[in-house]
């Protein structure tokens, strides 16, 4: 049979409700019953009120008979409750069995109702179940606001308790740095020129941020590196030279807290010591499995490192520096990275870098 629409409601409905049965007498029956509030739409089966709902979309509840040709309201039932949750489910039927409600009620049905019924009692029924319906999604609504509200508490005290967490590892740089005249200001050069190198590549401005922060922190495992070691103006042992590798994966523990909003700048320091051939540190990765971050961070890296005294060599010129990265291009350093690094600085002479 097709599909009956019965709107007795004379102000516009504030709740749709779908009578699904066989029996034309019966569907016209529960209407008439249900008229006033709702607005009142009819189904002669299974598969009927499927294609309602599919071309309609979803009704605050269904009142549904259990036994009809086809596909009974069982069916119905339980592909309500797995597609359309929110839908209240009313069954009716003509058997007085308590077993078949029981299993009704388990599968999720709000209520059970045994025909013939009464107007007064089909109302309060209506009523009752949809009142309940209301409370839950009131209940859901509420734990959801709650939800994002203790999320977004979480995500501010993330957020403040990292801005401190930065503020001291940032210090705790430049205290490191400040024991070192060979390395003063290393890390703020290499953070302008990491994000010179990112401008000329046209990454994004979060990835810039991370390329500046990952800049100013790469060299933070330096921290646990005795000044013995940092300072010596020989040769370093095999031993000291081990030491001195830890500080890239002592770095990215110390800024582990970082990993979720700051992921780049734990590869960067991890990683910029990293060579495209392989033959680099701490874990030896090749080529494209350097993260680009890190890739523009050892480029600089090592040019700044070129261009300031130390206290095992004497400083290069910029020109000469720039001259070696390119030497370098494809076995050490990216090229792309060192051609956008001599792009974005033309003259190596107009390089802020120690003199």
């Amino acid at each position: 049979m097709p599909v009956n629409d019965v709107d007795l409601s004379p102000e516009p409905p504030v709740t749709r409700i779908l009578v699904v049965d066989d029996d034309d007498y019966v569907r016209d029956v529960l209407a008439r019953a249900l008229t006033g509030p709702y607005r009142v739409t009819q189904a002669a089966g299974v598969d009927d009120a499927l294609a309602l709902l599919a071309r309609e979309g979803d009704v605050a509840l269904v009142v549904s008979d259990l036994h009809m040709p086809g596909r009974d309201g069982m069916s119905l039932l339980r592909q309500l409750r797995a597609e359309r949750p929110d839908t209240a489910v009313v069954m009716l039927t003509g058997d007085d069995d308590l077993a078949t409600a029981v299993e009704c009620l388990k599968i999720g049905a709000r209520d059970y109702m045994s025909k013939p019924v009464q107007v007064q009692e089909v109302r309060a029924r209506i009523e009752k179940a949809l009142a309940e319906r209301r409370t839950a999604l009131e209940v859901r609504r509420l734990r959801q606001s709650y939800q994002a509200d203790l999320e977004h508490q979480v995500r501010e005290l993330s957020r403040k308790n990292q801005s401190m967490f930065l503020a001291q590892v940032q210090m705790a740089v430049t205290m490191l740095e400040a024991k070192d005249s060979y390395t003063r200001g290393h890390s703020r050069r290499v953070a302008e020129y990491a994000v010179a190198i990112g401008r000329q590549l046209t990454l994004d401005a979060p990835m810039l941020e991370q390329l500046r922060l990952g800049g100013e922190l790469h060299d933070i495992g330096k921290i646990g590196t005795r000044d013995a070691v940092l300072n010596k103006n020989a040769s370093l042992t095999a031993e000291e030279f081990a030491e001195v590798r830890r500080h890239t994966v002592e770095g990215e523990a110390m800024l582990s807290m970082l990993r979720y909003d700051h992921p780049e700048v734990l590869h960067i320091v991890r990683w910029h010591h990293e060579r495209l051939d392989g033959t680099g540190f701490p874990d030896g990765l090749v080529g494209p499995q350097i993260p680009l971050s890190a890739r523009i961070v050892s480029v600089v890296d090592a040019f700044d490192a070129m261009t300031s005294n130390r206290a095992y060599r004497r400083q290069q010129g910029a020109r000469d520096a720039m001259a070696e990265l390119q030497h370098c291009a494809g076995r050490q350093f990216d090229p792309q990275v060192v051609t956008a690094f001599q792009a974005a600085y033309p003259d190596p002479d107009l390089l802020p870098i120690t003199r």
